[in-house]
């Protein structure tokens, strides 16, 4: 049999360009003589629908959609997923399921059978799970198809008292198909490469997995559908984060090999998937331009040469807003950046308006010394400023907050908090270090001093971050062992942290939530990220 993997970048709600790129994709693969089409979950209202799920209205879209792509299905079958109404008296009143179109109608109906809800995962809250699953038999061959978490059940981490690949198995399958909606992250790729080993080396079958690519919001989808042999080595994967479509015949997988490295540099990943959510979030909302603070520091640097690449150097109004504090060396160097990257900058004096606020405040603040106030009003006459150019030409505000000052608070709600979507905000302060370099690789992109000088905030006389945190390496350690290994004080104490910061550094994550649920959306890439994915009480007592 002839297989084609569609792997496509869909626009939740948008059933016309989702259905459009589908039925293309069967026409595609019809004129190469395939057999069979597999798309992704959810393909035809995209993933994650969330509460548009809740409107009926949304549910009657997806089951017209659906007809009309079966309608295209004459001489070639195709597999697409889209919510089912379920048909039991009780549960919940939909299924996650996967659609056989042959024949210019709906063959059958396949649910799924385990529901996600962990991390950014909530599907229990829409779907009920399959009460049964069976194969797909088409031209003499016996099809087990799964439909993402549905695989995920294995050995050394089993979630689910069920497994739905082994009552398929029963049926003697040729091979295995699995749709998903699998979001990226930096360690995303060896978690798959798991998960499909084991699955085709236990049950001997072919695997042929084919995901989303693009990014809805904060998650980030980078594709990478791949196919297995029997043996469990993987023998080709699929272009990362781009749409792509391959064919395969199963009859041939020992042969098919793949010619570009399966497992790609760190740094290179990340910086496709930041370009990847900044481009699609502008795309789907129909924005075409982005603002943000440029600050002399690597953080905003580092934002730029992203939004840059991802939107186009006109696309991209950077802006210097410098104080009585600001360096000469803090302006210089983002005058630099901004001809490195083609970028008309524009500037803005922000001590008049300071001064203003301080007169203003002068009796109320009367015999008071100067501290974090007057540093936040800074910071937030800058993001009233970033703001007003937002509302005037229509742009989105891009924050430049990272995951380490995100994690301890080191950040001024309504300043430098702002913005319609943070870019690195899932980067540690050495990640942000080493994407900068990363870019640099070839040439100088973020001037050098940007990332050799010393961070600071510049809100006060010669203020340095390290006067309130410690080294970002020591931090960054201890915030990873604390929000991605879920470790308590006591063990990250154990691994050689000294145990008054240890104290200190959960301190300042546990009660600083309360800023955090007021951050704009972070684009994901990890497997913890700050927003939908790590749910937090804002005043819980734990580790206080």
């Amino acid at each position: 049999m002839k297989i084609a993997i569609a792997q496509l970048n869909y626009h939740i709600g948008n059933f016309e360009s989702n259905e459009e790129k589908i039925i293309q994709a069967i026409k595609k693969a019809k004129s190469a003589q395939a057999d069979l089409v597999v798309f992704s979950e959810l393909s035809v209202c995209g993933y994650p629908p969330r509460d548009f799920l809740e409107f009926d209205d949304f549910i009657d879209l997806c089951e017209q959609s659906v007809k009309r792509i079966a309608s295209h299905c004459k001489g070639i079958a195709a597999i697409v997923g889209a919510p089912a109404k379920s048909k039991l008296e009780r549960g919940k009143k939909l299924h996650n399921a996967a659609f056989f179109l042959n024949e210019g109608e709906i063959k059958s109906v396949h649910h799924k059978s385990l529901l996600p809800t962990y991390d950014i995962f909530d599907e229990n809250r829409y779907f009920e799970a399959a009460e049964k699953v069976e194969c797909i038999h088409y031209k003499g061959e016996t099809i087990a198809l799964t439909i993402c978490e549905d695989l995920w059940n294995i050995n050394g981490s089993y979630l689910y008292k069920n497994s739905p690949m082994e009552t398929l198995a029963n049926e003697k399958p040729h091979f295995i198909i699995n749709i998903a909606a699998s979001p990226f992250s930096k360690n995303q790729a060896k978690n798959r490469h798991k998960i499909f080993e084991w699955n085709a080396k236990k049950y001997a079958l072919p695997i042929f997995y084919v995901n989303h690519v693009g990014a809805q919001t904060e998650l980030i989808f980078d594709g990478s559908s791949s196919v297995y042999n029997k043996n469990g080595e993987e023998c080709c994967r699929l272009n990362s984060f781009e749409e792509d479509i391959r064919f395969f015949d199963t009859q041939e997988l020992d042969d098919v090999k793949n010619h570009s490295e399966l497992e790609e540099e760190k740094y290179s990943l990340i910086e496709n998937a930041l370009v990847l959510g900044v481009r699609d979030y502008f795309k789907k909302l129909n924005f075409k331009t982005a603002t943000l603070g440029l600050s002399g520091g690597i953080d905003s640097a580092l934002t730029l040469a992203i939004a840059v690449k991802a939107l186009g150097s006109e696309s991209v109004i950077p802006i210097l807003m410098p104080s009585q504090f600001s360096s000469d060396h803090s302006i210089d160097d983002s005058i630099e950046l901004c001809e490195n990257l083609k970028c008309k900058a524009h500037t803005i004096e922000i001590e008049p308006i300071y001064n203003s606020f301080g007169q203003q405040l002068a009796p109320l603040f009367k015999g008071l010394d100067f501290d974090v106030t007057e540093e936040n009003i800074q910071s937030r006459i800058r993001g009233t400023l970033l703001m007003a150019h937002t509302n005037k030409f229509g742009s989105i505000l891009l924050n430049t907050s990272n995951k380490s000052e995100l994690a301890v608070g080191y950040g001024t709600l309504y300043g430098d908090m702002a913005g319609g979507l943070s870019v690195i905000g899932d980067l540690y302060k050495t990640e942000v270090y080493g994407l900068s370099k990363f870019i640099n690789r070839n040439d100088e992109v973020i001037p050098d001093n940007i990332i050799t000088k010393e961070p600071s905030a510049e809100l006060r006389p010669d203020q340095k971050d390290s006067d309130s945190l410690p080294d970002y390496d020591i931090l960054d350690e201890i915030l990873f062992q604390y929000i991605e290994e879920h470790q308590s004080p006591q063990q990250i104490i154990k691994s050689g942290q000294d145990e008054q910061l240890v104290h200190r550094v959960l301190r300042m994550v546990n009660i600083n939530e309360y800023k955090r649920h007021q951050a704009p959306p972070i684009l994901r890439i990890s497997q913890k990220a700050f927003g939908m994915g790590r749910r937090m009480p804002i005043v819980g007592k734990y580790l206080i």
